[in-house]
């Protein structure tokens, strides 16, 4: 059997563009595109995905790999990838936000740990956060919902050099104000509890100076943000569902033309 160059690049186009989309977004998400996950199994990963997907998807246009057009379709499929696990990045961004508030207003600011996700050193309590996000993040069938996605854009997005517009990348800077609301409202219920707790001691040194605060006042922040952390867990469970539903939703809108 013999093939040409042009069929041979057809047949190559069927599978290169999805897996330059693909690669692109398991290379951003919070799950699987840590430094925790060797490179070798995102790579086959992304070629799992890319066998399973690939022939479900619409047709591709004809477009010779080795030229101008195909450097520019490439760029778009590694863009479109790259913005959908950047949306979930920053889900994940607002949970490390509020660990660092409350770190700070328990006492807890000195005592952090370098992040294997990102290689910088963050609050414990952000760890905790982001541990107990990817877990409901897997339960929750987080990478099915992403699969979906992943297939609805190639229909909202077809392969081609169209790239996104620029309504969709001032979208996707303007959605970066719900990382700050979402890790707001996260921290708020634990800060105020620890705010009266403050309260309660200036008052307290107020009426006994001699009462030493900083032997006393620490231990007690410490065990009130503690238990405050596993008072507000279920709510901490909702809030972060609702940021998860809230950035599954702005993908297809980024994506359409």
């Amino acid at each position: 059997m013999q093939l040409s160059s042009a069929e041979i690049g057809g047949l190559l186009g069927i599978y290169l563009w999805p897996f330059l989309r693909i690669g692109g977004m398991l290379f951003a998400i919070p799950v699987f595109g840590t430094r925790m996950m060797p490179v070798r199994i995102r790579i086959m990963l992304t070629l799992v995905l890319t066998v399973v997907i690939a022939p479900v998807l619409p047709a591709s246009p004809d477009i010779d790999i080795i030229s101008l057009t195909g450097v520019l379709t490439a760029i778009q499929q590694l863009l479109a990838g790259l913005v959908m696990g950047f949306v979930l990045q920053m889900v994940f961004s607002a949970l490390v936000m509020a660990g660092e508030y409350i770190a700070m207003s328990m006492g807890l600011g000195f005592a952090s740990l370098v992040d294997p996700a990102n290689g910088v050193n963050v609050p414990v309590v952000s760890q905790f956060y982001v541990i107990v996000a990817t877990l409901l993040f897997l339960a929750l069938n987080g990478l099915l919902l992403l699969t979906h996605l992943l297939l609805e854009s190639f229909q909202l997005l077809p392969v081609g050099i169209d790239l996104l517009g620029k309504d969709a990348w001032w979208t996707l800077v303007t959605w970066g104000s719900h990382m700050f609301i979402g890790a707001v409202l996260i921290a708020v219920p634990i800060v105020s509890i620890l705010l009266l707790a403050y309260v309660a001691l200036g008052v307290m040194t107020r009426a006994a100076p001699q009462l030493n605060i900083f032997s006393v006042g620490f231990p007690v922040t410490l065990m009130l943000g503690f238990l405050a952390m596993l008072l507000t867990l279920e709510g901490f469970s909702s809030r972060f569902q609702q940021l998860l539903l809230d950035g599954f939703q702005l993908i297809p809108v980024l994506l359409q033309r």
